[in-house]
């Protein structure tokens, strides 16, 4: 039993951290493209002002992130697509601390790849200074501690607010509400601290094009600033998001991590695949504990209840489909013996 729950960890780590490349690659290959026709002066599409310039960049992004999140691999990974949000969800209980790193890695990993696969489509343009691999850069005027401090908090911000709303009457929204939350920072941190909030959109744009002098600046910040956002979260006992309103949210059966928030809780959907109680480490039916049945091992998630006891412990009633069963006979009491007649002797 260990070996095959070892086992379906394992192949779920790995088709999550596939997903997440892809997502990410896909992410950086967008972000360049549409900076890459934006921002050249020979292109038919490119803006002249920065301000309107970055606020269609915002609600593109926006709009390809909340995409990204609802698409299969957004649903079987969770969708984080941003370092950040992986921290954020494991402090917040949301996601299993052994595949932080792995998933971390495999977002940088696509954003060094999602940068080289734009570089190959569009040739030298993305290398020309208006683009530069749409590498992001603050306003000269901003110093280091403003950026990392406009950075920090909007993450924080975004990470705190996505807490409170993850509930099963919002979760619904959670992908929209994430994707208008990146446009709005990026149209309006854009032009000042540049509104990257995600260490994997910097780390591929910035080492291809070799602006690494603030790098450090935009791959810390967000990250403090999810810790400090999903930090209270985890002292008010929110410890677990709806996973299974956002399962039905996605319309699909892995967990929507949303960018910030839509969790992808491995420990539930791997107690939920073996099909036992999540909340206890015996299976409980309504005659009582009982152990759980072979070939399966308790889970440790709150966020389900006893439907997943096996059908085979449930007590069953049968009757006419429609009807109620029929309660059990009494057992009559037994009838106390008859005592002999007794009278006094003449």
């Amino acid at each position: 039993m260990v070996n095959t729950v070892s086992s379906l960890r394992r192949r779920r780590l790995l088709a999550g951290v596939l997903d997440e490349f892809l997502l990410v690659t896909v992410t950086l290959f967008v972000a360049v493209t549409v900076v890459r026709w934006l921002r050249d002066p020979g292109s038919a599409l490119y803006v002249a002002d920065l301000n309107v310039a970055l606020a269609v960049i915002g609600v593109l992004s926006g709009a390809v992130l909340t995409a990204l999140i609802l698409t299969l691999p957004g649903r079987r990974s969770g969708g984080h697509i941003n370092p950040a949000v992986t921290v954020s969800l494991w402090l917040m209980g949301a996601f299993p601390g052994r595949s932080v790193v792995a998933y971390v890695l495999a977002q940088f990993a696509g954003s060094a790849a999602g940068t080289g696969l734009a570089r190959l489509a569009w040739g030298r343009t993305v290398a020309l200074p208006s683009v530069d691999y749409a590498a992001i850069a603050p306003a000269p005027t901003w110093q280091p501690a403003a950026v990392f401090l406009a950075e920090a908090s909007s993450m924080m911000v975004i990470i705190f607010a996505v807490g409170f709303v993850a509930r099963p009457r919002c979760a619904r929204l959670l992908p929209y509400v994430i994707g208008l939350s990146v446009a709005l920072v990026i149209a309006l941190l854009g032009p000042r601290s540049g509104g990257s909030i995600n260490p994997a959109r910097q780390f591929g744009p910035a080492t291809l094009a070799g602006q690494t002098t603030d790098l450090w600046i935009y791959l810390v910040a967000p990250i403090l600033g999810a810790v400090l956002g999903a930090w209270p979260h985890r002292h008010l006992n929110r410890r677990r998001l709806p996973t299974r309103a956002v399962r039905s949210a996605a319309g699909g059966e892995g967990a929507v991590a949303v960018m910030v928030a839509l969790a992808d809780v491995q420990a539930e959907e791997d107690a939920r695949l073996v099909g036992v109680d999540h909340r206890a480490p015996t299976c409980v039916d309504a005659e009582g504990p009982a152990t759980a049945r072979p070939g399966t091992m308790p889970g440790h998630s709150r966020a389900a209840g006893l439907h997943n006891v096996d059908a085979r412990e449930r007590p069953r009633h049968r009757g006419r489909r429609g009807q109620r069963p029929s309660p059990p006979e009494p057992v009559p009491l037994a009838t106390p013996p008859e005592q002999p007649a007794t009278g006094r002797s003449g």
